[in-house]
């Protein structure tokens, strides 16, 4: 897998992580209405430590995330302690910066979602790294109920969208999206469950995606574990620049 598809995977995975001492309350009874505990906030910043495995790497990198809520999402990464790249995510696009091979690249969501086959836009960005829905709730959303979780079935194109949701605490606990002509797959679970403001939000988690190639089917895993999540109104600075020398790829 490319450098910029590898970051992109961290892009999609990054904020999904939760413990102390977690209380679950008795379940519900079952209804035909769903409720969602999502997170919410106007600053978050944090850090966190991540694994990249493919059939030929095995990558550990360290992340600084800081997000404004609707707006930008700003992080850095390093290995080692030496600072290897940085991206910054907003309402028009994604750059993302090599330090290591002194070069950028710039990706427009239009460019994206034909990629893959699928609507992604900041929001989807957001939503998935926060643990919370990838997609908005319609009225044509399925709801399948069962002992430990309720299952939300959504469809984009010719993307189904399937999300677990834990009964007891209304939190999400596993998204699968999956492509219907291609049936290339991503899979995000949450764990870890800690109280980040009023909600609860998820310290670890791991992606996996599967998809197809010319070479036959790749797969790639991400597993992520946050050190540090703070949230708050007080503003945070985005610093980020691209060095003249840089060429665009």
């Amino acid at each position: 897998m490319q450098r910029p598809t590898f970051i992109l995977l961290l892009v999609f995975a990054l904020f999904l992580q939760a413990c102390s001492k977690k209380v679950i309350p008795s379940l519900p009874p079952l209804a035909k209405t769903l409720d969602v505990q999502e997170i919410d906030f106007e600053y978050m910043h944090g850090k966190a430590r991540m694994n990249f495995k493919d059939d030929k790497k095995n990558i550990d990198v360290k992340a600084n995330i800081r997000i404004h809520k609707d707006s930008v999402i700003w992080m850095t990464f390093s290995v080692v302690g030496v600072q290897g790249g940085k991206a910054l995510i907003n309402k028009d696009s994604i750059t993302i910066v090599s330090n290591v091979d002194k070069e950028y690249y710039v990706f427009d969501y239009e460019e994206l979602s034909k990629r893959f086959n699928f609507k992604v836009d900041f929001a989807s960005i957001q939503s998935a790294m926060l643990g919370n829905l990838v997609i908005s709730r319609s009225p044509g959303d399925r709801i399948l109920e069962d002992i430990d979780f309720n299952r939300l079935n959504q469809e984009q194109g010719t993307v189904t969208i399937k999300n677990y949701i834990n009964r007891a605490s209304q939190k999400l606990e596993m998204v699968e999206l999956i492509e219907s002509r291609t049936n290339n797959s991503i899979k995000i679970v949450y764990s870890n469950f800690q109280p980040l403001g009023d909600k609860l939000f998820p310290y670890m988690g791991t992606i996996i995606a599967l998809y197809k190639t010319t070479a036959g089917i790749v797969g790639n895993s991400i597993s992520f574990e946050y050190t540090k999540a703070e949230v708050g109104d007080k503003e945070l600075r985005f610093p980020f620049n691209i060095p003249k020398r840089y060429e665009r790829r």
